[in-house]
């Protein structure tokens, strides 16, 4: 399944005893149609009030669907109006959205002036900030592998490595957006790097402290975790198809 999602009215994708969720909502809808309880597993878990413009994610049926293109649109049907499916096709049985994924991308929104149009898809910072500065440091995410600093405290990972392959500030329109990508992300790492990012930016601190933030893999250190709305997981690669039959 492809989907995407506005994640305003969600404490994030994974299900939660007492808040609504991306995956709930879904499995609530899949089981409606398939008239059985439909787990779904999705190559992410966005956190609260952030959004996807893909997601994808996988479910088992006990028998083929006759008509995929009309299952998609009953399934829009009784879906909210924040959350959209594109595709379902049949893949291979050992098939995993999240464990077969090889790359993530995310991108964050930003707008330097008081806009009733961007908002709440982005974040409103102050004009202004030095993004040559921005993307120097941005640059240096390359150069590690550990990111404990950017991750929410408390996770049950078993890791805190990731890859990063790309991050850097862009231009576009009347939005600056900084988009990178990795293997894999922590908890809290995009908007906990953004934040940092944004204290290079206003020259509250240097690149070699930005290092010095990394290396020491304290969270306490890096700077605040910026807003979840103006975050999108903006694509998610495959090293095959990720809808072939």
């Amino acid at each position: 399944m492809r989907l995407s999602y506005n994640g305003i009215n969600y404490c994030g994708w994974q299900i939660q005893p007492h808040d609504p969720s991306v995956q709930e909502t879904l499995e609530s809808a899949l089981a409606t149609l398939l008239r059985a309880a439909t787990p779904i597993t999705g190559a992410g878990r966005t956190d609260t009030g952030v959004n996807a413009k893909m997601m994808v994610a996988h479910f088992d049926v006990q028998a083929p669907i006759a008509d995929i293109p009309l299952f998609v649109r009953s399934l829009n049907g009784i879906l909210p109006r924040d959350i959209a499916v594109h595709d379902i096709v049949k893949v291979h049985d050992d098939a995993h959205a999240r464990f077969d994924a090889n790359s993530r991308t995310y991108k964050y929104f930003t707008h330097c002036y008081k806009s009733p149009f961007l908002y709440p898809l982005s974040w409103q910072c102050r004009p202004g900030l030095d993004y040559d500065l921005m993307n120097e440091a941005a640059e240096r995410l390359l150069d590690y592998t550990d990111f404990t600093s950017f991750s929410k405290l408390h996770t049950d990972v078993k890791t805190n490595n990731c890859c990063v392959t790309h991050a850097r500030w862009e231009k576009e329109g009347e939005q600056w957006v900084f988009t990178i990508t990795a293997d894999r992300f922590l908890r809290n790492m995009v908007r906990a790097v953004v934040g940092t990012l944004i204290d290079v930016g206003t020259h509250k601190i240097s690149i070699d402290r930005f290092c010095e933030i990394i290396e020491e893999k304290d969270r306490c250190l890096a700077g605040t975790s910026m807003p979840g709305h103006a975050l999108f997981l903006w694509n998610i690669t495959y090293p095959y198809p990720p809808f072939n039959t």
